[in-house]
């Protein structure tokens, strides 16, 4: 099964940002939007769930410094990015 990522705009502004400034994991970066549309329960992207004020969101793995937000709507087949950067950066 296939799943649709949704690219909203202020995740494509942070997306932006952070291929400027991190040019040499873009190729990593693609690789995990690929995985995560194809497998987002592959284990090489660490999906779990978060708690507290970001209950109801899901995160995964670029690699083990940088991560992604996503709003994981299985009944529509969706995945929308939320966020994007460092561990303490994605979970304020």
């Amino acid at each position: 099964m296939s799943y649709t990522l949704v690219f909203t705009e202020s995740y494509l502004r942070r997306e932006a940002k952070w291929l400027k400034r991190h040019a040499d994991l873009r190729s990593m970066y693609f690789k995990t939007l690929q995985l995560l549309e194809a497998q987002p329960h592959h284990p090489s992207l660490r999906m779990h769930a978060l708690s507290g004020k970001l209950e109801g969101l899901h995160s995964i793995s670029i690699n083990l410094s940088y991560r992604i937000t996503i709003e994981f709507l299985i009944e529509n087949d969706r995945i929308v990015l939320v966020n994007l950067g460092v561990h303490d950066t994605v979970y304020r």
